[in-house]
């Protein structure tokens, strides 16, 4: 059996997949959100992410630039610490991914409806277009699905730079008072929401095994991207809360300024370009997750089922299969009103976390002969920490499924004997 994945991604494929998995949903609800959560001065939050998300990018660029494989930080965190900690930091990516993709998916088919004033039932009929669609293109590969990444990346950068200069006229400094008007721990609290837009990175890890020329396309492509989204962030933030567009009741920021400085067309189009952000990263992520569910699968810590690959496309429909139950899962609850979209991302945020964390460890351990990489592991490191201190509740989620692993490992051994 070939446990390689087929290489097909190249340079403009790469920096497609980082800038939709890093970009996507984060730009549709996380500036609202903090600002919200801070006021004005979570734009310290956003000042503060410029400066951290390169070297949280590039320690795991450097990271799937000398360690390529399926199981992404998974693998790192193996080389470094272990089968036992490769296993559990891949368990908490993988049960993350079920929940984030449908938020995304949520996100992106909220803001078209909120432009069109469709229904409730119509934004979940959207998402599930959205997901389904994400399954199939990974379903027939990277090839394709790189091909449509580019153009759907190209529209996505477009259409928001257009947003942001037409929001320019519309900016007040009056919306910037009171500044601080949740105090410190109100720009705390916001840090961790504003951990969704560093997420990404560590999934295309999980596709480095497929580019066709790793050693120079891993770095080139994260370093483009890390540049164009975090300017992209930033301005958005600043045109999110310099027009005072988070106070609207729907979180929908970006269409709200698009209309004041476009009229309905403009709402409209960022409406509809939402939905290419969003299944710009739904894709990236479904990618990475299937790969890591198969690499779980092959090295005996997940079902052996988890491993099943296409005859045809040689992709991994064991994986993308437990997605789409997954998928289903989240969205019933959502519909059934269990739980909100709020709570929902808040799920997810401490494994994203956890799953971070323990990359930028491995790059600490593995990088000892190198002083630069290692620097920058260590510096991502003590940012995650940092967040970590902000988790609150949601730390349950991640103890929940080490709590699982263990329980199950116990019982295969005592099954064994």
């Amino acid at each position: 059996m070939n446990n390689k994945m087929r290489p097909t991604i190249r340079l403009p494929q790469a920096i497609a997949l980082y800038i939709g998995a890093v970009l996507g949903a984060g730009i549709l609800i996380v500036p609202g959100l903090a600002a919200d959560i801070a006021g004005p001065s979570s734009i310290i939050d956003w000042a503060a992410m410029l400066i951290l998300s390169l070297p949280l990018a590039m320690c795991m660029a450097y990271l799937a630039h000398q360690y390529p494989n399926s199981g992404g930080v998974s693998h790192f965190v193996t080389l470094a610490f272990g089968e036992q900690a490769g296993s559990v930091t891949g368990w908490f990516f993988l049960m993350s991914v079920p929940i984030g993709a449908p938020v995304a998916a949520l996100a992106g088919s909220g803001y078209i409806s909120t432009a069109f004033g469709w229904p409730e039932s119509v934004r979940v009929f959207i998402a599930c277009m959205v997901l389904l669609s994400a399954l199939y293109l990974n379903y027939v590969g990277m090839r394709l699905a790189g091909k449509i990444q580019v153009a759907v990346v190209a529209g996505i950068v477009a259409v928001l730079i257009l947003a942001i200069i037409g929001a320019l006229p519309h900016v007040k400094a009056a919306n910037f008072e009171p500044f601080m008007t949740h105090g410190i721990s109100g720009i705390g609290a916001a840090s961790t929401i504003l951990f969704w837009c560093f997420i990404g990175w560590e999934a295309v890890s999980h596709l480095a095994e497929e580019f066709v020329n790793p050693q120079k396309d891993v770095i080139r492509a994260t370093l483009i991207a890390a540049v164009l989204i975090g300017l992209l962030y930033f301005l958005s933030a600043l045109a999110v809360i310099g027009t005072d567009s988070f106070h609207s009741p729907s979180q929908a920021a970006l269409v709200v300024i698009a209309k004041k400085s476009f009229g309905t067309p403009g709402a409209v189009l960022v409406g509809l370009s939402s939905l290419l952000i969003c299944l710009a990263t739904v894709v990236a992520y479904i990618g990475a997750a299937s790969r890591l569910a198969r690499s779980l699968s092959i090295h005996g810590h997940a079902p052996a089922w988890l491993g099943i690959t296409s005859a045809r496309y040689e992709t991994p429909i064991g994986g993308l299969a437990f997605l789409a139950v997954g998928f289903f899962i989240i969205i019933s609850l959502y519909v059934f009103q269990i739980f909100s979209l709020t709570q929902l991302i808040q799920l997810p945020n401490a494994t994203f976390l956890l799953n971070y964390l323990g990359g930028c460890a491995a790059g600490v351990v593995l990088f000892k002969a190198d002083r630069k990489r290692r620097s920058i592991s260590l510096i991502s490191l003590i940012a995650t920490i940092a967040m970590c201190l902000f988790l609150g509740a949601a730390i349950l989620y991640p103890i929940a499924i080490a709590l699982i692993i263990f329980f199950r490992k116990m019982l295969s051994r005592s099954t064994v004997s």
